[in-house]
């Protein structure tokens, strides 16, 4: 059995490039990422918003990679913007890496992050297929 998207019809429709809800095997390898956030090997935090956003998720990609999977197999995203006007370009970057995919999802505007040159992080949990 594959991870199963669950859209309820006695409920509204996603918002947005979501699902409702992702059904994981019993028998699947399960991960959970921490909190990832736009700061490259070396250190360094891009000044600006895309770019973080960009940075964090190329992290997400170079974990899932690390542990054998791909983004079709993320089942829930969360994700923390400190700064409700850079939704527009925040979904722009998480469509780039989520493609067609629809994990579960939840974005939160929050006072801040771990710190304040830091602008957004993104989490997740990933399932797949033993």
């Amino acid at each position: 059995m594959q991870n199963r998207a669950m859209y309820p019809e006695t409920i509204h429709p996603p918002i947005g490039a979501y699902a409702h809800a992702i059904e994981v095997p019993e028998s699947a390898k399960t991960m959970f990422i921490a909190g990832q956030i736009g700061i490259d090997i070396d250190g360094n935090v891009p000044a600006d918003f895309a770019a973080q956003a960009d940075l964090a998720w190329r992290n997400l990609m170079a974990i899932l990679e690390f542990n054998g999977m791909r983004m079709k197999d993320a089942v829930k995203v969360t994700h923390f913007l400190t700064d409700a006007a850079n939704i527009p370009a925040y979904n722009q970057v998480r469509a780039k890496y989520l493609g067609e995919e629809r994990p579960a999802s939840t974005l939160l505007i929050v006072a801040g992050l771990a710190r304040p040159d830091l602008l957004v992080e993104v989490e997740m949990v990933a399932a797949i297929q033993r």
